[in-house]
Formats: C-alpha cells, structure tokens, sequence
C-alpha cells in the first residue's frame, strides 16, 4: 500500500504534461493550489454559461449572454482615440452592433469579414437605444459550431490564466481520468442517486441539456472527501485502540469521599461524563476522548473524579494547562477536594527549580504525587512517573500534537482526556476531532448567576467609569478587557496601557492592575493573584484572561471595541464572570456605526448565553476558518465540500467509515480497496502510512 497505484499516475503528473501549459502557467496554476492534472479536477467551475444557440438576440435580457447567427455588415472604425471600433451585424429578425476597445483592424477584417455569416456568443446591452455586444466571448463560423461549449464552465482564475486555458486543460485532465471501482456504499449511492465518480465529474466540468445543473454530482463529490477525511480519521482511532491500554476500575472509596465534601450536587450531564470516561479507563485499550463544555459547566470536577478512579486504581495522572496562570488555578480547584479524600496534588511549572524540583520528581518518580498539574514543564525529559495512567489536557489547541504525543511516551499505555471551553459546532468537531468519542458538558452546575449583557456606543465611556466607581465603591469587582497592549497609529483601537492610566486616574492609584502578553509571567502572576484576593478592583487586561481565570467575586466585564472580537471568544470573555451569588454584568462596548454582520453578532451575545448556538452561528456568519481562529488549525481544508452547509453529509460520511473499518479494518475487501484508492487520489497521504504500518 506504501506506493500510488499505477491506474492514478496520469493524474499526478505534472501539469506541463496538460494541453496549453507551460512552464509559465503551470507556475500560475500554484496560486489555485493546482499541483498535478487530479487538483484541476476538483477545481470545480463557480458557474455555467448556457452557449445554446438562440434565432435573434432581440428580447434578451440586459447582461444575458447571447449566442446567435450574424451576417456581417459595415465596419465602423474609431473616429478618435479611446473611442471603440463597430461593426454593424444582423440576426434572424434584428441588427445590432459589436463593440471592440483597442482592436488591430486587420485582426477584425480577418475573423469578421462584411458579407460573411458568423456565430458569435456574448453578454448584451442595451446603449443609445440600440442593442450591443462588447467584445464577443466567441466568434466562429457556422461550420465550426461544433467547437463552442453548449455550456461552458466559469473556473476559478487567477493571474496569468484564462477560461480557456482552463477548459483546455480540463478537457485534458478528465481525458486522463479512469473509471474506478465504487467506494460509496451501494445503497446510499441508490438511494441519494448519485452518479459514479467519473461521471460526476464529467457532469460538472462538461455538462450537457440532459445534466442540467445536477447538485447530486457535486453533493457526491462532497461526500467523497468527508469520508476520504473521516477514514483517515478512523484509521487513527484504531491504530490507537489497537495500542494496548491499562484496565483501571476504581474501587469507589476515594469518590465516595470527595462526593461528601462537595457543596453541590453534580449535574446530569457531569454525572454522565463521570460514568463515559470511567467506562473507558476500565477497558484494557487507549481512551481518547474529548470532553467538551460550555462556559462554567464544570469541567475540572469531570476531570477530578476522573482523575481520582485511577489513583483509586494506584496509578498516577497529570493535568495539563497552557499558562501557569490556569495551571495554578486547576491545583486551587483540586487540591481541597482531593485532600478530603488523601490524594497528594502537587504542581510542576517552569517556575520551580533547584532543590525543590528535584524533590518533586522524586516524589513522583516514587508515585507518591497521585495528580501532577503543570505546563508546557511536565514534559521535560526528566519527568518521570512512577505509573501514568490518565493524561488530561486542558484548553488543547494551545498544544501541539508533538507535544502530546510526547506526554504520551512517558507511559505507552496512558489514557488521554482532552479539554476544552470553547463549545465547537457538530461538523466541525466531527473534523477535528472526528477519531476521538465526544463527552458533552450542555448543563449549568447550580449557583451560577445568569449575565446580563448589554450594548453600548464608545461615546458613552464616562457613564460606564461612573458606574463602576459606584459598583467598586461596593466592593464589586470588574474586568476591563481592550484588544491591544499599545496604542497603533494604523490600528484604532484602544490599547490596554491608555485605558489602565485612565483608570487608575479616574478610581484610584492601588485599586486598578494591568496584565498583558507581553509582561514577564512572574509579574502577571502577582498582578492575578492580588486581582483574585481582592486587593485590586479592576483588572485591565488583554484577551489573556479569556480563559480560566476565576475570582467568583468579579461581577462586571467591559469589553472594548467588542465588534473586532469573534463571538466565541467575545462568550469565553463573558463566562469570567457570573461565577459567585452577585447579579453580573458584561458591556460590550462598540465603535459606530457598526457593519451588518457586526451588529447581528453582537445581538446574538446579548440575546443568549448558549455557547453551542453562539458558535454555530458563528460558524455560518464567519465560515469554519475564521470560526475557530488560527489556534484551532486542525480543521481540514475542503475543496468542494462545505463545512458549515453540509453537516449532515460530514456525520453520514462518519458513520459510513466507522462501518466500513470495523468489517474491513485492513481495507482489504473490494470496496476496502477502492476506498484506498479514494484516499490515494485525496492525498490522505497519513491515513496510507496508518495502513502500510497496521
């Protein structure tokens, strides 16, 4: 399987080797991420041309293209400069004039002489009373009919490439096509009428009267990459369940205990998590789950009972974070809970040294730490458990798969658990994390006080200071979040450091902090933690504290210059406060007037508090790129398919490749085998490898 099969060599040939490319526009062809003749073939055309011969242009439509038959009358050329050249035609029934800027006569007197008969097909106005066609797509002689496309294709061009560089190269391309055996499942090929492969693509890139506009050709297409993807996916599922886990089943004590000091009772959707990742830490092969939950719906309680079954176990986990910030905030939730069971929590950040870092890798190295949480730290070479069972990695998209992979070496056998707060749309968690089994966190634990969210212009910024030197009069405390640190003459925005000075003079010297990106992390950390006691009343800061942070005290979020923010990020902002009993507020503060799109997010924010809803809107307002932002790379680029329209096409594609693995896990049978053809032609070049080594 480690070599392409020779059926699809003509396709991953060199585009030179296509009819009218050359070395020049083979260069340009890059620009469309056009490699090789099977990246044209999936460069479908936005639209169609119908080229059908009508009698007589009269009637048409204003910027309807026309292709009709002319005898050619006088030619008109230009009286001066700038001005065009026409020539008097006439149809069936009417005359009218084609119009040429910039034209050799001698090339006009050639293609079009007086007298002659021609086809010409073009776009037609209606100017001074007269109908005109400028600069005709196509002039050709009636002989040569057979020459005009009846519909032709409008492809995606860029410098240095014409439509019919493209149609020639296309043509040349589905030439090289071959017929493949069918990989989609033959009932639903009946039931959604889809054409084969090839025949999909012909339909799209030649259709004919008969074809029509087809959507089942593309929605096949679509279909096609959705399960290339999601195989690929599936194959990565199954190479890590065939790597053999460790069985760890709680024995229930330890749980017992920490269920008795918790001051609340654990949601329906906390409970099931508990009970997924338990079922999964009691099989004898690799978890890897996602656990996903909206703001505030108590995913770290999820993560310690979790946590605790394989301590209970006698194995060891460890918790990662991204910042030192998060991580310190993690073993503050944890550690009361864990020590009213006699769990040792301790903590590993690039802050400890010497003395007591040895001290603390001893202990782990001898398993008396039972939960480790830590930063990037932990996966120095030196960390050595004496017994990891459950890896649990929080905030994920700020790691690397390197570096997770690495933790994962510190045992063979270790459990992963990956976190996150940002709530994803369907089709794109089936994307990204389509190989792992989802847990979804889609309930509030009680206590949590709703948020008031309110919208207000910039030029109401001395009644917001007015009322927050009322509410921390009262002892309130707010966050004031602006988007950049300094102040940018070409980006006007407010920055972090004019709104602190502005502050502080307005509130008072002690009572306003300032934490940013850019500051030394010792120094943002005292800052945090005078904010989190209660020294200080307003922290101004950049998005660094979108998230974890948590001071339940904190009622009143001001965000600036809301409308530069994406909504998810605007809601992660939000969840920092409405953590303690205190009706909370959040002001999104906004620059007028404000675009359409900006508006209606906005609007949204304020309208619910639902982080699914927000963000798939977000994701049809913005598309799956901007959605997710460029921390959360890990979707896949689609050329045809479209992940925010075809959700359902991705969860049947799913469907359809865990079904096809777990009868055919080697892709051996027929259908197996056409499938590796599938992912040869989509360069799923990481699922071949999974199958060359399985």
């Amino acid at each position: 399987m480690s070599s392409r099969p020779e059926l699809l060599f003509p396709l991953f040939a060199s585009t030179e080797t296509l009819a009218g490319i050359g070395p020049k526009t083979a260069k340009a062809l890059t620009n469309l991420g056009v490699e090789a003749p099977i990246d044209l073939l999936l460069t479908l055309p936005s639209s169609i041309i119908d080229r059908r011969p009508v009698p007589t242009v009269q009637g048409a439509l204003t910027g309807s293209v026309v292709t009709t038959e002319v005898e050619v009358g006088a030619h008109i050329p230009p009286r001066s400069r700038g001005r065009p050249y026409r020539i008097e035609v006439h149809d069936s029934q009417t005359d009218f004039t084609l119009i040429f800027f910039h034209a050799r006569t001698d090339y006009l007197e050639r293609i079009l002489p007086v007298g002659a008969r021609r086809i010409v097909s073009g776009k037609i106005e209606y100017f001074d009373g007269g109908i005109q066609m400028s600069h005709p797509d196509h002039v050709v002689a009636p002989d040569e009919a057979g020459s005009l496309p009846t519909f032709e294709p409008v492809y995606p061009l860029t410098a240095g490439i014409t439509q019919k560089a493209m149609f020639k190269a296309t043509s040349d391309a589905l030439a090289r096509a071959p017929a493949l055996t069918e990989w989609v499942d033959r009932s639903l090929l009946e039931q959604r009428l889809w054409p084969d492969w090839l025949t999909a693509l012909t339909i799209l890139h030649r259709p004919t009267p008969e074809d029509g506009a087809h959507p089942e050709a593309r929605v096949r297409l679509a279909y096609d990459e959705f399960f290339a993807h999601q195989l690929t996916l599936g194959l990565a599922r199954a190479r890590d369940r065939a790597q053999p886990g460790i069985a760890s089943r709680g024995s229930g004590a330890l749980t017992a205990k920490i269920m008795e000091a918790l001051p609340y009772t654990p949601t329906g959707a906390q409970s099931r998590a508990v009970q997924e990742i338990g079922a999964d830490l009691g099989r004898p092969v690799r978890m890897s789950r996602l656990l996903q939950g909206d703001v505030g719906a108590g995913k770290t309680l999820v993560a310690l009972l979790s946590m605790v079954t394989v301590v209970e176990a006698a194995g060891q986990a460890v918790m990662m974070a991204p910042t030192e910030i998060l991580a310190r905030q993690h073993l503050a939730g944890l550690r009361p809970l864990a020590e009213a069971a006699g769990i040792v929590v301790e903590i590993l950040t690039g802050r400890d040294k010497g003395a007591e870092r040895r001290a603390k890798l001893a202990a782990l190295a001898a398993g008396d730490i039972h939960i480790l949480v830590g930063t990037h730290a932990v996966f120095q070479p030196d960390v050595v458990f004496a017994d990891l069972r459950l890896a649990i990695v929080d905030e994920q998209h700020r790691f690397g798969v390197a570096q997770r992979q690495m933790l994962g070496e510190k045992n063979r056998a270790v459990d992963m658990l990956v976190m996150t707060a940002t709530p994803i749309p369907r089709s794109l968690s089936l994307a990204q994390y389509g190989h792992m089994d989802v847990s979804v966190l889609d309930e509030k634990p009680p206590g949590r006080t709703p948020v008031r969210t309110a919208l207000a212009a910039h030029t109401r910024l001395e009644e917001i200071v007015g009322n927050l030197r009322g509410a921390i009069a009262e002892g309130r405390q707010a966050y004031w979040v602006c988007p950049l640190v300094e102040e940018s003459e070409v980006v006007d925005l407010t920055s972090a450091e004019t709104r602190f000075k502005l502050l502080r003079a307005e509130l008072g010297e002690g009572k306003v902090g300032l934490v940013h990106g850019q500051m030394p992390a010792a120094e943002k950390d005292a800052t945090m933690a005078a904010f989190a006691a209660g020294e200080l009343l307003v922290l101004v800061a950049t998005t660094v504290i979108e998230v974890g942070v948590d001071v339940p005290n904190a009622s009143i979020m001001v965000i600036e210059r809301a409308e530069t923010f994406g909504m998810a990020q605007l809601h992660q902002l939000r969840g920092r406060v409405g953590r303690g009993a205190a009706a909370s507020t959040c002001v999104l503060m906004y620059k007028a007037p404000l675009s359409k799109t900006a508006e209606h997010r906005l609007r949204t924010l304020r309208d619910s508090e639902d982080g699914f809803f927000i963000a798939e809107q977000d994701l049809q307002m913005r598309g799956a790129g901007d959605a997710i932002g460029t921390a959360q790379s890990g979707v896949p680029r689609f050329r045809i398919a479209d992940l925010e329209q075809q959700a359902d096409l991705m969860a049947i594609a799913q469907s359809d490749a865990r079904k096809l693995l777990h009868d055919d896990p080697e892709l051996q049978s027929p259908r197996g085998l056409a499938a590796r053809q599938l992912l040869w032609l989509l360069r799923q070049d990481r699922a071949i490898q999974l199958i060359s080594v399985g």
